[in-house]
């Protein structure tokens, strides 16, 4: 069965063609700045990519763009929009309602809903891609949440010391994201060891312009950095991380901010990586300045470096030990100096890589000394093909 695989954002729909035989990707890309003026990217392995501007008003339109180019004589890779069987939907929160994925109906439409006050920016946009979908196809569609994989975590991991009636009115608590991230890296972290996820305690570490890291015993999240929102824990691109939440009313008073839509600009558009250096969140630029002498740069590959090595330290002592550490994410695949300096921060726990393995770039690869006690994994994430395989799976079970 092939499956399309969206992910809407408000002004952006990513989308990926899977035949789940054999799970070839057969076609993938991007709409970008619908509503505006939007362009098209579209990528079949193999081939050169297509890359045009394009009039997008509405996300209709983006879906109708998408299956009309997946079926063209020229550029497509399939006869009909009859041969896609399912469609599999990204959806970011799910609050603590969905601990799977599941097959969308007007109640999970109304839930997504909901969870919009957890996720004001992502869930309207992934419920737009939905019904975008649902005006053009005739098929079964999926949710797949960011937050379920997470859902198994203790209450003393993820309830926060506020007063508990907010947790009563609100729901506030952790929920942790990049769920599908740390679900595949951790199976594949298991397949790696030639073990069974169950048997296996790994800490994962999505590592890019957001990042989280998860603490996954037994192959089941036990505790995460992330929070009702993706703010909470590391350092990231353009959001704090942790901070002293006697901050804002600091700032408060002195007038920095005087609203929450401010403060919510300031913590998640203004800060980390970019509020440090004051130029860029791109990574590759950053560990370039820093070469080059840049203070601000130099700082921030330090407070990357000590958060990374407290979580990591902190969730192997949670989990009484750990079997492997896996970095996967745009850094975690691509920087060898991170891993390098972390990894050496950890020594004292049995880690200990291998200085040429450790270049590698991007590639899935055991890059442990020999005789380490923990290893270290660089792997590759592919939510899309956890999306696409649970889509199969629900969409399978229908037609028994």
């Amino acid at each position: 069965m092939k499956n399309l695989v969206v992910n809407a954002g408000s002004s952006s729909l990513k989308f990926q063609l899977i035949e789940t035989d054999g799970e070839k990707l057969l076609a993938g890309g991007i709409c970008e700045e619908i509503g505006a003026k939007s362009r098209f990217k579209f990528k079949v392995p193999g081939r050169e990519d297509y890359v045009t501007d394009a009039k997008m008003p509405t996300h209709s339109e983006a879906i109708k763009l998408v299956l009309d180019t997946l079926t063209d004589k020229k550029l497509g890779v399939i006869d009909s929009v009859s041969e896609i069987g399912a469609v599999g939907h990204r959806v970011v929160h799910g609050g603590e309602k969905f601990s799977g994925s599941v097959l969308i109906t007007d109640d999970v439409k109304a839930s997504i809903v909901e969870n919009s006050d957890l996720s004001p920016l992502h869930n309207p946009a992934n419920l737009i891609g939905i019904r975008a979908c649902e005006e053009l196809m005739n098929v079964p569609q999926v949710a797949v949440f960011d937050t379920s994989f997470h859902q198994t975590m203790p209450d003393y991991a993820y309830m926060y010391a506020i007063p508990y009636e907010y947790y009563d009115k609100y729901k506030l608590r952790r929920y942790g994201f990049h769920g599908t991230s740390h679900r595949y890296v951790s199976e594949r972290a298991a397949a790696m060891l030639g073990k069974a996820p169950e048997n296996v305690n790994v800490v994962t570490c999505h590592l890019g312009n957001g990042s989280s890291i998860a603490a996954v015993k037994g192959g089941r999240c036990l505790d995460t950095t992330m929070g009702v929102t993706p703010l909470e824990g590391m350092m990231m691109g353009t959001r704090s991380g942790n901070i002293d939440p006697a901050i804002i009313p600091f700032l408060m008073r002195k007038g920095e901010v005087t609203t929450a839509d401010d403060i919510d600009k300031l913590l998640n558009k203004k800060s980390g990586m970019l509020g440090i250096n004051g130029v860029t969140t791109d990574n590759r630029e950053i560990l370039r300045m820093a070469e080059e002498g840049n203070e601000r740069c130099r700082l921030i590959e330090r407070m990357f470096v000590h958060q990374l090595t407290k979580f990591i330290g902190g969730y192997v002592a949670a989990m009484r030990g750990a079997d492997a550490i896996v970095f996967t994410g745009g850094i975690g695949e691509n920087t060898s100096l991170y891993r390098e300096k972390v990894c050496e921060n950890l020594e004292f726990l049995g880690v200990k890589i291998d200085p040429e393995k450790n270049k590698i770039r991007g590639q899935e690869i055991d890059i442990s000394a020999d005789g380490a006690k923990v290893r270290v994994l660089v792997i590759p994430t592919n939510e899309e093909l956890v999306i696409a395989r649970d889509t199969y799976a629900i969409v399978s079970a229908m037609k028994k």
